[in-house]
């Protein structure tokens, strides 16, 4: 169930409400109409629920609407997908018939290509940090890491686990700081989930400097700025991060050491 005690939600389903005619959803149209639109009476009905329910959900008095519900008043107010999406979002919902995203094969695939075209290091994380994807640059940056099958490829796990870590990260205790709050807040909806759960106390048990920070309970929004390196073979490295977040993916992120 949804929280659905939200005035623009209410506000919005009443919008689309008196933008539809009774033509349009195959209703006769009355002598003496004075409603704009549709009745909340007419799209209850349409949509198997009570006036007063209805009513209840545009006044924002609804404590909870299921998905099933909310799926049939965007059929009977006939929103388009960019409509239903943003009904979903102010519901706090996920739709039930939202169309099926880009195959992770392909998805995959594409990222992989545009990973290649970055000519400066970038990598693709998962809602882990597991690096999926990444370039020659980035192989280049993060020395025997992302080639070396013996340090898990996962951000969090370079960071506290490989000594190597320690040695090209200038500012490491900062950085080792930030990341755990940025992953914090990253993970935040899915902390009680079973992956991520598992996940930070394996890590934990792994690691003294992850146990210590991840129980200061720092959040942070994971931001862009300068990162610096020194690295065994180039020496003094400075690149600006940006991290962008895949729309149809969102539990993916781009990173790019610019």
């Amino acid at each position: 169930m949804s929280n659905a005690k939200s005035p623009l939600l209410g506000e919005f389903i009443r919008a689309r409400r008196e933008r539809l005619s009774t033509t349009q959803v195959g209703l006769p149209d009355g002598l003496r109409r004075r409603a704009k639109g549709l009745r909340r009476e007419e799209v209850a009905s349409l949509c198997g629920i009570s006036p007063t329910w209805l009513t209840w959900i545009e006044q924002g008095r609804a404590l909870s609407v299921s998905p099933a519900t909310l799926a049939r008043i965007a059929t009977v107010l006939m929103l388009n997908l960019a409509e239903r999406e943003y009904m979903f979002d102010l519901a706090g919902a996920r739709d039930p018939d939202a169309p099926e995203h880009e195959s992770s094969l392909a998805l995959k695939e594409t990222l992989t290509r545009a990973v290649n075209q970055i000519p400066s290091p970038a990598y693709v994380l998962d809602q882990v940090w597991d690096v999926l994807i990444w370039n020659r640059a980035a192989e280049e940056l993060f020395v025997g890491w992302l080639t070396d099958g013996e340090i898990r490829h996962n951000l969090l796990h370079y960071m506290f686990l490989s000594p190597d870590a320690r040695r090209l990260v200038s500012d490491w205790d900062l950085r080792a700081q930030r990341l755990v709050a940025e992953f914090r807040a990253d993970a935040s909806a899915e902390l009680e989930g079973e992956v991520i759960h598992t996940f930070v106390d394996d890590l934990r048990a792994q690691s003294e400097s992850f146990e210590m920070l991840w129980r200061q309970q720092d959040v942070m929004e994971r931001e862009g700025g300068d990162r610096a390196f020194n690295h065994p073979q180039f020496g003094a490295l400075i690149y600006r991060q940006l991290t962008l977040r895949v729309t149809n993916s969102p539990e993916l992120k781009l990173v790019m050491l610019l």
